[in-house]
């Protein structure tokens, strides 16, 4: 991590100049340079994998796509909590306020695909996800898609499980399946809706329970759905370009 100090001491390693910590936010600035939140990247991501996503694998998927006439949607699902830490507020020096939070954490979470046409499609979970599940949402899906539909998933076990398979085996004109490279959640504009969700969710009065949250992340997750041109907006985040 490039801190300010970090710099300071490495010019002053290298060239016997010592700067006050202020002067090096200065001169960073100046050259362009800005303090940011640190992308969060696992050790087993594979950069040659995500190359070839991008330069092979997906403008084959969407050639296939345009063949078939088929829409693609990427899925993901998400989780939220009434003990979430998010948000900040305003309070006197030395005085951090309190944020009251049920003592029991209470969750809920939600599957969803979106469309770079600007489609939003969610369900809520009532328990851990499951083949069965997927299969209820993709049906669900295909009938409101009116056409075929490619859903791009990351790699998580239940996305391959046999059910599921042998299901879209079954169906394979009206769905198909696709990877992500693993470890790349980034490369899913998907993770843009649910990093929505929870901001839009945070601003609110704290949920005090279970209820209430759905409530709350449920109208969010509406109104998306209301507002197509929002939603084509998530496939505007600099990480998600070729999707969009």
């Amino acid at each position: 991590m490039w801190t300010r100090a970090a710099i300071v001491q490495l010019i002053q390693q290298k060239f016997g100049v010592a700067l006050p910590v202020r002067t090096m936010g200065h001169y960073l600035n100046c050259w362009g340079f800005t303090a940011q939140k640190p992308i969060k990247r696992a050790y087993e991501q594979r950069p040659e994998a995500i190359a070839a996503w991008l330069k092979t694998e997906y403008p084959r998927i969407k050639r296939r796509a345009r063949a078939e006439g088929a829409e693609i949607h990427w899925g993901d699902a998400t989780s939220l909590s009434t003990s979430d830490p998010r948000g900040r507020g305003f309070a006197p020096k030395g005085k951090t306020p309190v944020r009251p939070m049920l003592s029991q954490r209470q969750s809920v979470s939600f599957l969803s695909t979106i469309s770079n046409g600007g489609t939003l499609r969610f369900m809520v979970l009532k328990k851990s996800i499951d083949a069965p599940t997927l299969i209820r949402f993709f049906t669900r899906l295909c009938k409101d898609a009116g056409r075929k539909v490619f859903v791009i998933l990351d790699n998580l076990n239940v996305h391959k499980a046999r059910a599921l398979r042998e299901w879209v085996a079954d169906h394979a004109d009206a769905i198909a399946l696709f990877y992500l490279p693993s470890y790349a959640p980034e490369l899913n504009p998907d993770e843009y809706v649910n990093g929505d969700l929870k901001l839009s969710v945070a601003k609110r009065a704290p949920a005090r329970d279970r209820d209430g949250l759905l409530r709350t992340a449920t109208a969010r997750l509406r109104s998306l759905q209301r507002r197509p041109e929002q939603v084509k907006k998530f496939f505007q985040h600099p990480r998600v370009p070729y999707a969009a």
